[in-house]
């Protein structure tokens, strides 16, 4: 059976079909090889179900939410007051790519977004100020993966349904984690400047009354992070409808950055409506493949086989990080949590490891994926904002950073509290 799933699997990505296709072609044939029963008589039942889910609610609203913000024209003022404080560092504008990152995460949920709309305002800047363009690159791709670690995250929400996990707490379990992530981007930077001053490029210099003067440009994304997050642990609203009141204050900020219009509000709204539909169909699609695995007795005997290796727990979670560091080499980073996680976490779960720190883990190894070739969407989206050169640029810029991710792996194994002291204080 496993033979069988593997196979069909390979030859369906190697015909390059679409990955929600895939999931659903390798379960309608591991039914019809493997079940008593055609499965395919539950496909109806089951897409309503899994769409069904009022968390997932808050999936196309998150999207909208940096849909707004990425055409509000908040980032380019946002930017500039970063490198005002910034720009001393060694590396210069590099610490703004990272911290500009960091700060539009805690309002999109998305990594593409944060490195898409990043890199449009900073790329222009390499080559003015003459920096090293493999290291520039690396902090757009590696800073835009912050978007997914730093709430709201739409990849911590698909973790909480699939595992039954609290968001607000996967929400607070992610804040230290993604600070100290940032903080070690910029580490990575300023070591390497210091040693290669040249990298650096030119400095910019600002007065401490610009400097001052540009924290209110500062206040819209944080204002964002605050209704979001805020109102989750006021208790004033649900993360669904704390996604809701960040679309409001996204169009409000849109509307005072003069920005608000219907051309703009129709552009969001279709990029809305293409990335919810991309996830709703992996979405359905995963939990189809999932109930066919369960169905068959696949799920329940590849647990018992791993159980049965006689593992200490944490050889188990050394041979999970290395499984999704290979596989986040050739899927998608949705797709490979979609289709892993309900079949891995339980088994997590039966070893004594705590699900809310398991899914900072999770996040962690996913945000590796987003800058590793050849699948790693991060690596194209700052590609295709360079427009010229070659992706080995941009490979090789975001290595050092990879070796961070890493290193903040290592940190959550001998410190768990990292992840979950801020759970255990407001739990």
């Amino acid at each position: 059976m496993i033979a069988t799933a593997l196979l069909t699997l390979l030859a369906l990505m190697a015909l390059a079909i679409p990955v929600a296709a895939s999931m659903g072609v390798l379960g309608l044939v591991l039914g019809h090889f493997y079940s008593f029963l055609p499965v395919s008589k539950v496909a109806g039942e089951i897409a309503w179900t899994s769409s069904n889910e009022f968390l997932l609610v808050s999936l196309p609203l998150f999207v909208l939410l940096g849909e707004l913000l990425l055409r509000s024209g908040l980032a380019e003022k946002m930017y500039e007051a970063l490198a005002r404080w910034l720009s001393w560092l060694p590396g210069g504008l590099m610490h703004s790519n990272i911290a500009a990152c960091a700060l539009f995460a805690a309002t999109s949920g998305s990594s593409v977004a944060t490195a898409a709309t990043v890199g449009t305002v900073a790329l222009p800047q390499a080559r003015r100020f003459g920096y090293n363009e493999r290291l520039f690159l690396g902090t757009l791709a590696a800073g835009g993966t912050l978007g997914i670690l730093i709430p709201p995250s739409i990849n911590m929400i698909i973790y909480a349904v699939l595992t039954n996990t609290s968001v607000p707490k996967l929400y607070l379990a992610g804040i230290v984690p993604g600070v100290l992530l940032a903080l070690a981007f910029m580490a990575v930077v300023a070591v390497a400047c210091t040693l290669r001053p040249g990298w650096g490029g030119q400095r910019v210099t600002s007065t401490l009354a610009a400097c001052i003067a540009g924290l209110v440009h500062l206040l819209p994304p944080l204002g964002v992070f605050l209704v979001v997050v805020g109102s989750i642990y006021a208790g004033i609203a649900t993360p669904t409808e704390a996604a809701s009141l960040g679309v409001m204050a996204g169009l409000a900020l849109a509307a005072w950055n003069k920005a608000l219009s219907w051309r703009m509000l129709q552009e969001a709204l279709l990029g809305t409506m293409k990335s919810t539909g991309m996830i709703m169909l992996i979405i359905v699609a995963a939990y189809f493949l999932n109930f066919v695995m369960s169905a068959t007795g696949l799920t329940t005997k590849l647990t018992d086989t791993v159980q049965g290796l006689g593992l200490s727990k944490w050889e188990l979670l050394l041979a999970v990080v290395l499984f999704y560091l290979v596989l986040g080499c050739f899927m998608e980073t949705l797709s490979m949590m979609i289709t892993t996680i309900p079949v891995i976490a339980p088994v997590m779960q039966a070893m004594g490891f705590d699900m809310v720190w398991f899914g900072i883990v999770v996040i962690v190894l996913v945000e590796a994926a987003l800058i590793t070739p050849p699948v790693g969407l991060n690596l194209f989206v700052v590609h295709n904002l360079r427009k010229t050169g070659s992706m080995n640029d941009v490979i090789l810029g975001t290595l050092p950073f990879v070796l961070a991710m890493f290193v903040l792996l290592l940190l959550l194994a001998l410190f768990p509290g990292l992840a979950l002291w801020l759970p255990s204080v407001f739990g």
